[in-house]
């Protein structure tokens, strides 16, 4: 048997990380600016989530939604108190894609409605309804192609109103920080005119913080920077620092019903011990602030660089798009193969950056004197 050839892969097998650095099987040294796609929070191989892991799983690692799991419970609580959200609601499962499925599905069992708006050139997953909500038609088969959804421009408030209008809209799904989009943000005019014109229709407002959130901005959620409160927020990614976790806060206006959602391994004791450990080491380590006071001296710094291959840097925190005369992989590769540096991708010409938390202004030094060599 081989693997299902899904992935156009760089020819760089890594084992090892530290920090921000990673290692390939010949020893080679990496900068890390990509964090695993987004996912790699606090640093690779941090020594107080290793031993937080090491000791749950010396305990138990896995018991099934049946009985009481006091890590939840726990986990609930803290993610409230930090995150600013402790009257809501948590829904643990395993990935980004499950929680837009969910929080889309609890949007539908909620009010009784189908239509869903979202943005173009949004990523919400590949699963059955969080795919049909990204707008890439190259990923939507046949069977998700189910006509609930309609794509609107970001920032165009007019243009959501009068969808809103009509009455029939289940939920609107929104990345306050497009990640696949090519780091567009969202206007806080925008934000806050949609949020009141959900309220005023009885849509409810979900917000994918999957990339953009849990402190990656320089606030705990994105959509914190513009002054608004969503019914359902989405997590995963970051939340346990590369072990597989999604969840859903969910307003307290919203109420369980047995049987409308469930998960066979969503918060089993190794994952809340790891995003336990997450949580630990933000507030130790103030990554949150962190991500802010490093992310804005990165794009000074990328700034004050003057390249003419640079069209445009935008961006908040740690999340970061550098906006290219030239497709990326122009300078992508080189940056790989030759400065030993992984960042991301987003469209045909940006360069996404997405680095762990605890990036130092050292490693931002270090990544503009990298980038300069192949620019």
């Amino acid at each position: 048997m081989k693997l299902f050839d899904v992935y156009p892969l760089f020819g760089v097998n890594i084992v090892k990380g530290e920090g921000c650095k990673v290692w390939d099987d010949k020893g080679q040294e990496y900068l890390d600016l990509y964090g695993g796609h987004a996912v790699i929070s606090v640093g690779h191989s941090h020594p107080h989530y290793i031993k937080k892991v090491t000791e749950q799983l010396n305990r138990i690692g896995f018991y099934s939604n049946s009985v009481v799991n006091k890590l939840q419970v726990e986990l609930a609580e803290r993610l409230g108190k930090i995150s600013g959200y402790d009257d809501y609601q948590l829904f643990l499962i395993n990935s980004g894609a499950e929680a837009n499925e969910n929080a889309l599905k609890l949007a539908s069992f909620t009010n009784g409605r189908k239509r869903v708006l979202s943005c173009e050139k949004a990523f919400h997953g590949r699963t059955s309804l969080a795919v049909e909500v990204t707008n890439n038609p190259k990923i939507i088969a046949p069977i998700n192609d189910n006509g609930h959804v309609t794509y609107l421009p970001l920032n165009d408030l007019a243009a959501w109103e009068a969808e809103l209008s009509k009455g029939d809209v289940c939920a609107v799904i929104l990345e306050c920080i497009q990640g696949v989009g090519g780091i567009k943000l969202a206007t806080k005019e925008f934000a806050q005119g949609l949020a009141a014109a959900c309220k005023k229709y009885g849509t409810i407002l979900i917000c994918d913080e999957i990339q953009c959130g849990y402190g990656r901005s320089g606030k705990f959620f994105a959509h914190q920077w513009l002054d608004i409160r969503p019914d359902i927020i989405t997590v995963a990614k970051g939340i346990a620092n590369g072990f597989p976790m999604g969840g859903v806060l969910i307003s307290p206006d919203f109420k369980p019903v047995y049987g409308q959602l469930g998960t066979t391994f969503g918060g089993n004791h190794l994952a809340c011990a790891a995003a336990l450990a997450v949580l630990d080491i933000y507030e130790e380590e103030g990554l949150v602030e962190n991500a802010r006071v490093v992310g804005d001296y990165l794009m000074e710094q990328l700034k004050m660089l003057n390249s003419p291959r640079i069209k445009d840097i935008r961006g908040r925190g740690l999340m970061i798009g550098i906006d290219l005369d030239c497709p990326h992989a122009e300078v992508r590769k080189p940056l790989i193969y030759e400065q030993h540096c992984f960042t991301g991708c987003a469209g045909t010409n940006i360069l996404r950056l997405l680095p762990p938390l605890c990036l130092t202004k050292a490693d931002a030094d270090d990544f503009i004197e990298r980038l300069k060599k192949v620019l």
